[in-house]
């Protein structure tokens, strides 16, 4: 399974470079010798890769002049879930039912919303739920700590 991570925003210079946004926090994904699939299904071999205030200037392989770079402009980026078992990774949320300290079952994962202060699950129910509150998951199963209220609606 593939899941996106990023996008190609523009050509950088004549060289080939892009400019790359991404999607996720684990800047390993622009890490030299990653790679990134293309909407489409070309993979993409990560040259060098440099820091753009919260973008990265990337050169990947194969890709050396400003006309390859224009034909990959505006595309998403997809690459392999990294294994990381410390992590909580978004697709692993989705579907999953969220349980609070009391043990009472609060509904199923339906989205994951970003938000600046802590992304959100939104609950088939409609609950908000800040991802800061999750202290436990197991298969299929999260466990929340959350604030006296936060349910009532």
């Amino acid at each position: 399974m593939l899941l996106h991570v990023g996008r190609v925003d523009k050509p950088h210079g004549l060289r080939g470079e892009v400019v790359v946004s991404l999607t996720t926090n684990r800047d390993e994904r622009v890490a030299t010798g990653s790679e990134l699939v293309l909407a489409g299904g070309r993979v993409l071999t990560v040259v060098t890769a440099v820091p753009l205030g919260n973008r990265w200037i990337v050169q990947f392989d194969g890709v050396y002049t400003r006309n390859d770079a224009e034909l990959i402009s505006h595309t998403d980026l997809s690459a392999e879930p990294i294994d990381d078992p410390e992590a909580i990774w978004v697709h692993e949320l989705l579907g999953a039912t969220v349980v609070d300290q009391d043990g009472v079952d609060r509904g199923q994962v339906k989205e994951v919303l970003a938000n600046p202060a802590s992304d959100l699950l939104v609950l088939s129910g409609g609950a908000l739920v800040p991802l800061r509150f999750v202290v436990g998951r197991d298969g299929g199963r999260i466990t929340v700590d959350v604030p006296a209220g936060l349910f009532d609606q």
